[in-house]
C-alpha cells in the first residue's frame, strides 16, 4: 500500500492509548473503514483487522484475521508486518489456550534474520514455553534477550541463560 494509508494507519493507532475502553468499538471502526480501502483479499486490511481485535482485549477473533493474513502472503508484502503477525497470533493463541501452537509458530524465528522484533520473539515464546509448563526454557529465553541489554553482566546472564536448558554433566 502507499506511505499515504500506511501514515493514516499509524495515526490511528498512536490514539489508542489515549481512548478509553469503553471507545474500543469506535476504534475498531476506524481501522475497519482504513482497511476497507484495500482490496476485499488484501493481507494488510486483514492485519490490521487483527491486530485491532487483539489490542481491544479480543484474541479470540483476531486468531482467524492474523491466521488468514499470513496464508494471503502478508510476510511477502511487508516481511516486518508478517514477523509482527506471527508474534501476536503466537500470543493470541496462548491467550485462547492454545500455546503450543504459538511455540511451533514462533521457534523458527528464532533463526530468523535478525530485527528489532527479536526480543519480542523471545518474549512472547517465553510465555508460550511457560503456560507449557516449560519455565525453564522460557526464562532462558528472556535472560538471553535481556543480557545484550544490560550495562554489566553481559557474559555472566548469557552463561545463566544457556545453563538453564543444557544437561548438567
Amino acid at each position: 500500500m502507499d506511505q499515504d494509508w500506511e501514515d493514516r494507519v499509524a495515526a490511528v493507532w498512536a490514539t489508542f492509548d489515549a481512548r478509553p475502553e469503553a471507545d474500543a468499538d469506535a476504534f475498531r471502526a476506524a481501522v475497519d473503514a482504513l482497511a476497507d480501502e484495500l482490496p476485499a483479499d488484501s493481507p494488510l486490511g486483514l492485519f490490521e483487522r487483527a491486530c485491532a481485535w487483539d489490542s481491544t482485549g479480543h484474541s479470540d477473533r483476531a486468531v482467524p484475521l492474523y491466521r488468514e493474513a499470513l496464508a494471503r502472503g502478508l510476510g511477502e508484502v511487508s516481511p516486518y508486518k508478517g514477523r509482527r503477525a506471527k508474534i501476536q497470533l503466537s500470543s493470541s493463541l496462548r491467550n485462547t489456550g492454545h500455546p503450543e501452537e504459538g511455540v511451533k509458530l514462533l521457534s523458527p524465528e528464532l533463526l530468523a534474520p535478525s530485527d528489532e522484533l527479536d526480543d519480542a520473539v523471545r518474549a512472547t515464546l517465553a510465555l508460550c514455553l511457560s503456560s507449557m509448563g516449560r519455565d525453564r526454557e522460557g526464562l532462558s529465553l528472556v535472560l538471553g534477550a535481556l543480557a545484550p541489554h544490560l550495562p554489566r553482566y553481559q557474559r555472566s546472564m548469557a552463561a545463566y541463560a544457556r545453563a538453564l536448558v543444557e544437561p548438567e554433566d
